[in-house]
């Protein structure tokens, strides 16, 4: 579709979408995140969950769209997305009066879908992931003739992104280190060279999740790869192939690329809610969960983490609040062989009050053939402090004569 050269990019491109940004995206703000800051290191968080739609994404879309003549812009634009960008797209063909149709993976967040559709966009649900949702995409505008605007691979998209970048260094210009979110690398390529292009000195540092690595597997490999599949809980990374000159800007302004797993990534989003009172989404969180779990270098440094989104699914933002917790050792289950005789309960519950968690759901299973017939098996759900209560718990049901099982299919 568009050449993809990387000498074709430059600063000025990004300096130009800055200026036409003005009044249509918010600046969001810089706030320093205490929670995960102390008196040698600062991190901040760059808010881009507050922005217009949710997400960064408006901010490329809308350049790119700008950009386009009179006439293409008559024949719509069309693009595929996991959400994000679909709800960009849709609010800058509104803001133009362009028609526009989105296509998204099947098992896109609801909440991103009726956002779309609610931006005037025509959506279109086809394939289990953006890589189908693309081919799609592609077949569609060649039959139609729209504009493709594509979530990243667009130097026009990727300078909307990149004025992220700009911000972060007015707001604090003697930053150390940005650690960017990476799916197909579109704010990732445009921050980074932003940054690198004033400010060669400052560290950009990539976020991948461990699922979805498609970015750093290509710079391994010095050249652009496309994963198998690409499964993790943070649906707007989860990109099997990253772009040609996403690729191409990645490897040259990059200096590190990190990949975290979903149950890093779900404890973040629960740190995130609880000490930052911030909803982010899967990806967006994915720099605090580099932060958290000690991926990064950021003892004595100022680091910025940006928030790429806050577009959660309500019923996926439960499930991870679960998880969270659960591996964080708030929440755990455990199951108890018991002797169905009076007072056997009662003890168990006077050991884990005693011992300061609550229980909050007990089921009792009186048929596994596993029991003997004056037996049965206890299940409860226990909201505990931290891991090491959780062990001193079981230690004490242990001391106490209790069977500790382990839970059944």
């Amino acid at each position: 579709m568009q050449e993809r050269n990387e000498m074709a990019f430059t600063l000025g491109m990004i300096l130009e979408a800055r200026e036409r940004l003005k009044g249509v995206a918010q600046r969001t703000g810089l706030v320093q995140f205490k929670a995960l800051s102390d008196e040698h290191s600062q991190i901040y968080l760059k808010t881009e969950d507050l922005q217009n739609t949710g997400s960064f994404k408006v901010r490329g879309a809308y350049i790119k769209i700008a950009s386009l003549s009179e006439e293409e812009r008559a024949c719509g634009v069309i693009a595929s997305s996991a959400g994000n960008h679909a709800q960009g797209v849709a609010l800058a063909a509104r803001a133009f009066g362009v028609p526009a149709t989105i296509v998204m993976p099947a098992g896109a967040p609801l909440s991103k879908v009726k956002a779309t559709r609610e931006l005037g966009a025509n959506v279109v649900l086809h394939g289990s992931v953006y890589d189908d949702a693309y081919a799609e995409a592609c077949r569609i505008q060649q039959e139609t003739g729209a504009t493709f605007i594509h979530p990243f691979d667009d130097p026009m998209v990727i300078a909307g992104q990149g004025t992220i970048g700009l911000e972060i260094m007015d707001d604090l210009p003697d930053v150390d280190t940005i650690v960017v979110p990476i799916g197909g690398g579109g704010l990732a390529s445009g921050v980074a060279s932003a940054v690198k292009m004033l400010h060669p000195n400052v560290r950009v540092i990539g976020v991948q999740a461990a699922g979805a690595a498609g970015m750093k597997a290509s710079i391994e490999a010095g050249h652009v790869v496309s994963l198998d599949t690409a499964k993790t809980i943070a649906d707007g990374i989860a990109v099997k192939k990253p772009g040609e000159l996403t690729f191409a800007l990645c490897s040259k302004y990059l200096d590190e690329i990190v990949t975290v797993d979903d149950d890093e990534i779900a404890q973040a989003i629960l740190f995130l809610m609880e000490r930052g009172k911030m909803v982010a989404e899967g990806a967006g969180a994915t720099p605090v969960a580099a932060a958290l779990f000690g991926k990064l270098p950021i003892e004595g440094k100022k680091t910025v983490c940006l928030i790429s989104g806050g577009n959660i699914d309500v019923n996926i933002l439960s499930r991870v609040i679960t998880r969270g917790m659960i591996m964080s050792g708030r929440k755990t289950n455990l199951m108890i062989a018991l002797e169905d005789k009076p007072g056997q309960l009662t003890r168990v519950s006077e050991i884990i009050s005693g011992m300061g968690a609550n229980v909050v759901s007990v089921q009792y299973d009186l048929a596994d053939p596993n029991m003997t017939v004056t037996s049965c098996f206890l299940k409860l759900g226990l909201e505990t402090r931290d891991h090491t209560q959780i062990e001193q718990i079981k230690a004490k049901l242990t001391e106490e004569g209790f069977k500790l099982v382990s839970e059944r299919a």
